[in-house]
């Protein structure tokens, strides 16, 4: 039985002003077509497993993101978390017209994605389906170096409600998981608060900072 964590939540947003947005093409109203994604995952070698699928769309009509995310609570949820992927996707590109995809260093990510993907014989890929705007990248055009997120967010002064967690101590926490189908049960649920609040906060974040580029950058 997959027991798989689901999560959605809409996220109230003040109206945005086109004219602050990062310009892709001339264009700066693309976030209006596009997702904001991040995973946390587990990688030891190879890619192991997503822990958390982290995804969102702004909705323009409301003013909120609409975010979505999966996370993994044993073994048999690696293979869910992809096929559920792969539908969010499709049903984005299908049905909300969505056609840009926007992450920060994003390539990592979509590195243990599509290996996992093929790994798992489904037939879906990221790239062909959404043009891809890396945050970072687009930081190192503008300014001809290279940041992190968390620098980033404090240069947009973006205060985070999660807790920062190492990218090292999530990968132990999924390590825990994908080997030991009860260790789920015995996490507080405070922890997974948490995880998941952190994986939030880094999509939300690049809302923000694409939003509000040009009062920064």
């Amino acid at each position: 039985m997959v027991v798989l964590i689901f999560r959605e939540e809409i996220i109230k947003v003040e109206k945005k002003e086109d004219e602050y947005s990062l310009q892709i093409n001339n264009k700066n109203d693309l976030y209006k077509d596009a997702i904001f994604f991040d995973l946390e995952h587990y990688v030891y070698k190879k890619p192991i497993c997503i822990g958390v699928f982290g995804s969102g769309y702004y909705d323009n009509d409301n003013n909120e993101i609409n975010l979505t995310q999966y996370m993994i609570e044993n073994k048999r949820d690696s293979l869910e978390i992809l096929n559920l992927a792969k539908n969010y996707f499709q049903d984005l590109m299908n049905n909300k017209n969505k056609k840009y995809i926007v992450t920060f260093s994003g390539n990592n990510d979509f590195t243990v994605i599509n290996y996992l993907l093929k790994k798992n014989n489904i037939e879906f890929s990221i790239e062909d389906s959404f043009k891809h705007i890396d945050l970072q990248r687009e930081y190192e055009k503008a300014k001809g170096n290279s940041i992190g997120l968390k620098a980033l967010e404090k240069d947009f002064s973006i205060s985070r409600e999660s807790e920062l967690i190492s990218g090292q101590n999530l990968a132990k926490t999924f390590s825990k998981v994908m080997k030991d189908d009860d260790y789920i049960n015995r996490m507080p649920e405070e922890k997974k608060k948490k995880i998941l609040l952190y994986n939030q906060q880094d999509v939300v974040s690049l809302f923000y900072i694409y939003t509000n580029w040009f009062k920064v950058i």
